[in-house]
């Protein structure tokens, strides 16, 4: 783990829609509309939860940098 790599992103839980826009600096919304327009965001795909909540895989942002 890098100085820069949020605690949330390794400990292996899933985050929040609004934890992993904070994480890669990008707004919550941004993603709920890609999600909502292409089923992922760049790639990544959540969980949905029954109320409708997303929950995103803490390696997600290895996921986006292609790691």
């Amino acid at each position: 783990m890098n100085s820069q790599t949020p605690a949330f992103a390794v400990d292996g839980r899933r985050l929040t829609t609004e934890e992993f826009a904070t994480a890669i600096s990008c707004l919550p919304d941004s993603i709920r509309k890609r999600y909502s327009q292409t089923g992922s965001y760049h790639g990544v795909r959540p969980v949905k939860l029954p109320n409708r909540r997303l929950l995103w895989p803490a390696d997600a942002l290895e996921q986006l940098i292609g790691r």
